[in-house]
C-alpha cells in the first residue's frame, strides 16, 4: 500500500481530515429534509452506525428552514457531527436568505455545473462561496459526470475536434470534469476561501472511468479528496462496485473521505451505506471498528451446518456487545477471531487468530478444538458448543484487553 497523499488538513466543524487523520466515512439522508423528525431519526441512525458527516438535500425555502432547526435540536442533544449541506441551482438564493442555516451548517456541497450558465455560473458560485468565507465554513466542490459543465465540456469538445489527434468522448469527459474541479477550487481561493477549509470530488458511475479521473485529480493538485462512486447501484452490486473502486484509489493512497452511495432498498436501513464504508476500510487495514471474524465457506467436506450458525452467532454477539466492551476494553476493534469448519484450513486459520475454533468436518472426530495465541486452549464438544466458546472469548477478552 503507497503512502497516503499528502494533503492539508481541512477543518469540518469540529471533525479534522486530510493526510494526518483516518479516512472519514460519510453518508446521507434520503428523506425530505422539510420533514425534521424523519430526518433527525435518519441522522442518528446514520451517525449510530459510524458515519462521521452526514449530508442533507437543501432544495427549497422550506428544507433551509427546517435544516435550522434540527440542527439546533442535534447540537441540544450533545451530537457534535458536521452536517453538510447539499445545494443545487438555487444555493446562493438559500443561504443569503436563510442566514441562519448558513452559519449552523458545517459544509456546503457546491455542484459547478448547476450553479448556472454564463456570467450566472460564476457569480452565483461566488455568492455561497463568500458565504461559506463569512461563516467560516468549509466548501466541497463536487463535480458529477451527470450533471457537468456543459459550458465547459464543450469548450473541450471543440478544442478536441481541432486537435490533431482527437480523443474518445470518455477521455474528454474527464479531462473536462478535473478542469471543472480545478477551475472551481482556484476561483474559491481567489475568493477567499481557504485551502483548509476546500474538498473536492470528481465523481462518475462507471468503475474504470472513476479511477481514472481521481488519479489525474490527485497528480493535479494537493486539495483533499472526498470519493465516491456515484449512481452505484443497490445491494450486492453496488457494494461491491463502490468497494472495487474505492480501493484501488484507497491502496494507491488517494482519498481523505469516502461514500458509498446505494439505492436504498425496501426495509433495509440507510446505514447499510456505512456499514460497507467500515467493512472496506477494516478490510484494508485503513481503520478498526469491529473485532473480525474469519469464517469456512464449508464445502464437501464440513458434515453439519454448525459452523454457519455460530459464526452468525459470534458476529450477532459482537454487535450485541461492542457499544459496551468499546467503553470498557480500549482496543478490541483489532481482535481477530476464527470460526473454521473443518480440519483442512481450521486449526491453521485458528492459530493465527487471537482466538479461535475449528469444528469438526465430514469423517473427523465430533470435538472442536479451541485456540488461543497459537496454541491449543481446549476441546469443546456435545451440544453446548455456542454458549462454551462464548464464555471462553469472554474470559480472553477480560484478560487480554483489561
Amino acid at each position: 500500500m503507497l503512502p497516503r497523499r499528502k494533503t492539508p488538513a481541512v477543518m469540518i466543524g469540529s471533525l479534522k481530515l486530510g493526510e494526518a487523520y483516518p479516512i472519514r466515512i460519510q453518508s446521507m439522508t434520503d428523506t425530505l429534509t422539510a420533514d425534521i423528525d424523519a430526518t433527525l431519526a435518519q441522522t442518528r441512525e446514520l451517525i449510530t452506525a459510524g458515519s462521521e458527516l452526514v449530508r442533507w438535500t437543501v432544495n427549497d425555502h422550506d428544507a433551509a428552514k427546517a435544516a435550522a432547526q434540527a440542527i439546533s435540536r442535534l447540537r441540544a442533544e450533545g451530537i457534535t457531527t458536521p452536517i453538510i449541506g447539499d445545494f443545487h441551482f438555487n444555493g446562493h438564493t438559500l443561504l443569503e436568505k436563510n442566514p441562519q442555516t448558513a452559519k449552523l451548517l458545517d459544509k456546503y456541497r457546491i455542484n459547478p455545473g448547476n450553479v448556472g450558465r454564463g456570467r450566472l455560473h460564476d457569480d452565483n458560485f461566488a455568492r455561497i462561496v463568500r458565504i461559506a468565507v463569512e461563516n467560516g465554513k468549509a466548501v466541497r466542490v463536487g463535480v458529477n459526470w451527470g450533471s457537468l459543465d456543459q459550458e465547459l465540456l464543450s469548450e473541450w469538445m471543440d478544442r478536441n475536434a481541432k486537435s490533431s489527434n482527437p480523443k474518445d468522448f470518455n477521455e474528454v469527459m474527464i479531462d473536462a470534469m478535473v478542469q471543472s474541479a480545478l477551475q472551481s477550487a482556484q476561483y474559491a481561493l481567489k475568493l477567499g476561501l481557504s485551502r483548509e477549509k476546500l474538498v473536492l470530488s470528481v465523481k462518475m458511475s462507471g468503475l474504470q472511468d472513476m479511477v481514472e479521473v481521481y488519479q489525474r485529480l490527485a497528480t493535479a493538485c494537493d486539495f483533499a479528496l472526498h470519493l465516491g462512486l456515484t449512481e452505484a447501484g443497490a445491494d450486492i452490486k453496488g457494494s461491491v462496485s463502490s468497494a472495487a473502486a474505492l480501493s484501488i484509489l484507497l491502496q494507491q493512497g488517494i482519498g481523505d473521505t469516502i461514500r458509498v452511495s446505494l439505492t436504498p432498498k425496501p426495509h433495509v436501513p440507510r446505514s447499510q451505506e456505512v456499514e460497507v464504508c467500515k467493512e472496506l476500510l477494516q478490510s484494508m487495514g485503513l481503520r478498526y471498528f469491529t473485532p473480525s471474524v474469519t469464517s469456512c465457506p464449508g464445502c464437501g467436506r464440513t458434515s453439519s451446518d454448525l459452523f454457519q450458525y455460530l459464526a452468525q452467532d459470534i458476529n450477532s454477539y459482537i454487535k450485541l456487545k461492542m457499544p459496551l466492551w468499546q467503553k470498557e476494553y480500549p482496543g478490541i476493534e483489532k481482535m481477530k477471531i476464527a470460526v473454521m469448519g473443518c480440519v483442512v484450513n481450521g486449526p491453521g486459520e485458528s492459530r493465527h487468530a487471537d482466538i479461535g475454533i475449528s469444528l469438526p468436518g465430514r469423517s473427523e472426530n465430533p470435538i472442536a478444538p479451541v485456540y488461543i495465541d497459537g496454541k491449543e486452549f481446549k476441546t469443546l464438544k456435545g451440544d453446548h458448543i455456542k454458549e462454551e466458546f462464548i464464555e471462553i472469548l469472554e474470559t480472553f477478552i477480560k484478560q487480554r484487553y483489561t
